[in-house]
């Protein structure tokens, strides 16, 4: 019936890897916030239903300004993205004099503050091509980490010990070998918003984005995924023959907050309506720009 509903007044339902699976299920597309974003940029319905939290809808919206963009409740939002502050942001730029790597995982004013955009796929790539060996990098300490490691650039984390997401930041290296005691055969694959001494367990870092293609190089049959557990849905449906394992207590609340009830009534009555600042958005584009010029000279390189 919401599949219907949506298709009859022309909505593309697009919904985050995170989402529940009956979400999931009646999705077109399912992918991390950047997919979905360029996703809804190539296609031609001019209402999208999407199911996500606040920073993923905005992003949506900037980068389709002309298209009406709803969303089940506005009160699905992201701790992270949200412990940065503008303040925070001037006071670093003050003290270090050096550019700012915004994580997608961020409100829409704090990417207008911004020298340069990434995702989680690409952190690594777009501080590795910064002119400048110091980086501040918001809002996420765990990524910063991954990304100092990686590049050997000194980066630091703004708003430091306080940027996390709570659904990573918690899980420990002592979940991962109970895991691992169970299902001795298994690989590990973590999110990169991970402690360090998660990290240190995984046969593969990456984004969810890059989490959907590693199975397919790998021979293992088993597959701990140390991400928020819904990740899973979309990976059992992908690979039917492999088996993955979550770790339990790895759950996003406030993606939990869309469900079948509430997107059926924002179909019904075309709201709430995400709404964005043209002068925001505008920023938002050129962000999102520079991170494809730098990354795709990056991909270039390696050829």
């Amino acid at each position: 019936m919401l599949r219907q509903l949506a298709k009859e007044k022309g909505y593309l339902i697009m919904a985050h890897n995170y989402q529940i699976p009956e979400l999931q299920r009646i999705a077109d597309f399912v992918g991390d916030s950047l997919q979905l974003a360029r996703q809804a940029a190539e296609t031609d319905a001019e209402k999208i239903l999407f199911l996500g939290v606040d920073f993923m809808a905005e992003m949506v919206k900037a980068l389709n300004p002309e298209k009406k963009v709803v969303v089940p409740v506005l009160c699905a939002t992201c701790p992270m993205a949200n412990s940065l502050t503008e303040d925070e942001i001037a006071k670093a730029k003050e003290k270090y004099d050096a550019p700012f790597v915004v994580y997608v995982n961020s409100t829409a004013k704090t990417k207008f503050l911004a020298d340069y955009l990434c995702t989680s796929a690409n952190a690594v790539d777009v501080v590795r091509n910064v002119p400048s060996d110091t980086i501040l990098f918001g809002p996420d300490k765990n990524l910063a980490s991954y990304v100092a490691e990686k590049t050997g650039k000194c980066v630091i984390p703004i708003p430091g010990e306080f940027g996390y997401c709570h659904v990573h930041n918690f899980v420990t290296a002592e979940q991962v070998l109970r895991k691992l005691e169970k299902y001795h055969d298994a690989e590990v694959m973590v999110h990169p918003e991970v402690p360090e001494q998660v990290r240190r367990l995984a046969h593969f870092v990456g984004s969810t984005a890059q989490m959907e293609k590693y199975p397919m190089a790998s021979s293992s049959k088993i597959f701990i995924v140390v991400t928020e557990v819904g990740m899973v849905e979309k990976l059992r449906r992908l690979y039917p023959d492999r088996t993955f394992v979550t770790i339990d207590s790895m759950v996003c609340y406030n993606m939990k907050k869309n469900n079948l009830r509430n997107t059926y009534r924002a179909v019904l009555n075309d709201a709430p309506e995400v709404k964005l600042d043209e002068r925001l958005a505008e920023k938002i584009r050129k962000l999102v720009e520079d991170m494809l010029k730098l990354t795709v000279s990056t991909q270039e390189s390696k050829k």
